[in-house]
């Protein structure tokens, strides 16, 4: 039998990415919970925000294409649920 880690796909710029926002988009109510936390969402589009400042130019184009479609999805449901 394997260990759970073994099993556990390998982290990427990418995975990390959409972990960020696969949890801001939970604190949103987006997840299993319908719970809305709105302060835990905007620090997590914040550190997506943060992430994305301090990589430009280090990042291929389809990190930097998820990057950018990621902050716009989260910021845009933020907005809706803020609203």
């Amino acid at each position: 039998m394997s260990s759970p880690a073994a099993e556990a796909p390998a982290v990427s710029f990418s995975s990390f990415v959409v972990s960020l926002a696969t949890s801001a988009m939970t604190h949103l109510g987006q997840g299993p919970s319908p719970t809305v936390d709105l302060d835990m969402a905007r620090q997590t589009i914040d550190l997506l925000a943060v992430i994305h400042e301090k990589t430009k130019g280090n990042l291929d184009d389809e990190e930097r294409q998820l990057l950018e479609t990621v902050l716009t999805e989260t910021r845009t449901k933020y907005v809706e649920k803020a609203g």
